[in-house]
């Protein structure tokens, strides 16, 4: 668990659980979701100190709740928005990218072998004055924004400049999650360069004459992990979707500053929709391109198998006179012309050739003889 007492500018972080809140500011307690369950009663304490009120037990149960897909709720005193993040590969940094995207070696040169895409949500509590964040064992986003959060208040500390609304420390706990969920977001446009180099890669070996693909199972995986992508992302829309028509129902007082702060959370929902929709539309172009190059493929495969037996026709038809003479001459006649002359073979292999020749020709300036690939 780590605690972090927002001021103004500055940023403290802890590990205690806040017994008040600071005199202008708010606090953000992030925990992980097993010891969100064993110190249970002490947050829902500390929540009551802090805003009056506690969770609501369905709400907890979402939040424990490791396979509960993206969504919003919300209650009289707080929001509840739960979004599903990339989960992170055993032995991978919080920073790596791809850390949710499942690879295998393959024996053949090229990209590994797309398997799956992990996810698993982060659940997020806003209160007025309060954030609380669940989070998984590993708490990568917590600790990549956290970083962040303390990099930007040093920064300013050093610098000592003032910050842009849209830049620095998060001014509310609602500014705080948007920005963790946009942070989320960003993993999956990150997926998109991986995503397209492994089916670049196929593509071009499905369009190759001189390339026998045989990694079906191999794209089918990745066919179904562009489908959990564009699944993942169509529930992640709709929740920030909700969130955001909640968001015209807030109680905003005439203050300059507190209308301001509310078109600002306001700009930030369409831009995490924003970025979602970038990523639906990025895998339905990948899925696309996909199909099309199955079909491509299939196309081409049927084209060939045309270009063979056009071949083989026209080797049937040249040699079909040939089997006619060799039959004729091959009877147990004992008149027959030219059977019994001593140039009766050779005026009947020039025959034969002639007819041959003749057809060949015919048949290749038909192009029926052209080599498949031109």
């Amino acid at each position: 668990m780590r605690v972090f007492t927002v001021s103004g500018q500055h940023v403290q972080a802890g590990l205690a659980l806040p017994r008040q809140l600071p005199e202008h500011g708010y606090v953000w307690i992030a925990c992980s979701r097993e010891r969100f369950q064993d110190e249970l009663a002490l947050i829902q304490d500390s929540l009551q100190q802090l805003t009056g009120q506690t969770l609501v037990d369905l709400h907890v149960s979402d939040l424990l709740n490791a396979q509960l897909p993206s969504r919003f709720d919300y209650s009289s005193h707080y929001d509840l928005m739960v979004f599903r993040r990339l989960a992170q590969r055993p032995g991978s940094s919080a920073a790596d990218p791809n850390n949710g995207l499942k690879l295998q070696g393959g024996k053949r040169s090229g990209p590994p072998v797309l398997q799956r895409i992990d996810t698993s949500p982060v659940g997020f509590a806003v209160f007025d004055r309060v954030l609380l964040s669940v989070h998984p064992a590993d708490c990568a986003v917590r600790e990549a924004y956290a970083s962040r959060l303390l990099a930007s208040t040093q920064a300013l500390d050093d610098q000592e400049l003032r910050p842009t609304a849209a830049r620095g420390v998060p001014s509310s706990p609602a500014d705080m999650m948007l920005r963790i969920v946009s942070q989320m977001v960003d993993s999956y446009l990150d997926l998109r360069r991986e995503l397209s180099r492994q089916l670049d890669h196929w593509q071009a070996e499905l369009l190759s004459p001189r390339t026998r693909f045989n990694r079906w199972d191999a794209l089918l995986q990745a066919r179904l992990a562009l489908h959990q992508i564009e699944s993942l992302c169509d529930d992640q829309r709709t929740a920030v979707q909700a969130w955001t028509e909640s968001l015209n129902s807030w109680g905003v007082s005439t203050d300059h500053d507190a209308e301001h702060e509310h078109e600002l959370l306001k700009i930030r929902s369409r831009d995490v929709l924003e970025h979602i929709d970038r990523v639906v539309q990025h895998v339905r172009r990948l899925e696309h391109n996909t199909e099309t190059a199955v079909q491509m493929h299939f196309s081409v495969q049927g084209n060939r198998t045309n270009d063979t037996m056009r071949t083989l026709t026209a080797l049937t038809a040249i040699f079909l006179p040939l089997n006619l003479i060799a039959g004729i001459f091959g009877m147990n006649f004992e008149f027959m012309p030219w059977l019994h002359r001593a140039s009766g073979f050779w005026w009947t292999m020039g025959g034969m050739g002639l007819i041959a020749g003749g057809m060949a020709l015919f048949f290749w300036r038909k192009r029926y003889l052209a080599h498949s690939g031109e």
